[in-house]
């Protein structure tokens, strides 16, 4: 039920307030038990809103509760889960688990190899990707429409996406979301990567999607392509990664299954 409708329910009670004062009255007149409220969309901009729609809608994502995939890897699968809404993560790979509480990152080895990278910066950083459009409805972040990205022949509006001060490990980040303008789904997605630097990006990232994939009414992404780029614009293709085995549930996970483990590192 869409806001106008919202305030035609409003008007109806104060109309049925004003001929009957008592509280029983107003009770039998409407029954809400079988009325959905839709209001999440009246609070973003219409061409994002068009494009959580395109892919399912945002309501049905919301109404999620742990999404799941794997990831083929030249070191061996990668298993990512991940709570959507406190944002506990579990990632398990052929030598290492590493994990998100709610508040420490963990790492744990299961040999002695060393792992190569930033537990920091990578426990959440798939899932950001792989979780597009739907992560960019999160609340602290500042919408603008941006000149449209040409690439083929072909012309993607864009929206750029900023974060308020103190929002996540890397405020400073910046996004911007192409779509097709016939279907409104998402095409590109350029980013920056300030979390080493913590300064301002220059240089932008490309990850093109456009092989999805229909998991629980929702539309995700089943490859993810990176491109080279040049001048902040995507160049030629580098890399695909693909993504299977995807759940996405209404069911909560038990919290202790982000747990740190004995044995696990805290990283600091």
């Amino acid at each position: 039920m869409k806001f106008k409708s919202i305030i035609v329910i409003i008007a109806v009670i104060l109309l049925s307030c004003k001929n009957d004062k008592s509280s029983e009255g107003v009770e039998s007149s409407i029954d809400y038990s079988e009325t959905e409220l839709d209001v999440t969309t009246s609070t973003y901009p219409e061409s994002i809103s068009k494009v959580f729609d395109a892919h399912g809608g945002l309501d049905t994502w919301k109404a999620m509760q742990t999404l799941k995939f794997k990831m083929a890897k030249d070191a061996g699968d990668e298993v990512t889960l991940t709570d959507l809404h406190n944002r506990k993560s579990l990632i398990t790979m052929p030598k290492h688990t590493m994990g998100f509480d709610g508040e420490k990152v963990w790492l744990q080895k299961k040999d002695t190899t060393s792992y190569k990278g930033n537990p920091k910066f990578y426990y959440n950083l798939m899932f950001y990707f792989y979780a597009m459009p739907f992560i960019l409805a999160d609340d602290g972040i500042i919408y603008e429409d941006v000149k449209p990205l040409e690439f083929e022949g072909k012309s993607y509006p864009g929206i750029k996406i900023a974060y308020e001060s103190g929002v996540g490990e890397s405020p400073e980040d910046e996004y911007i979301l192409y779509y097709d303008s016939e279907t409104h789904k998402m095409a590109w997605l350029a980013y920056t990567v300030t979390f080493f630097s913590k300064e301002k990006g220059k240089e932008f990232h490309f990850i093109k999607y456009s092989d999805w994939q229909n998991v629980a009414g929702l539309q995700l992404p089943k490859t993810l392509t990176w491109y080279n780029y040049e001048n902040n614009l995507p160049t030629t293709k580098r890399n695909d990664l693909e993504f299977s085995e995807v759940t996405l549930t209404k069911m909560k996970m038990n919290s202790e299954v982000f747990s740190k483990p004995e044995d696990a590192e805290v990283i600091e």
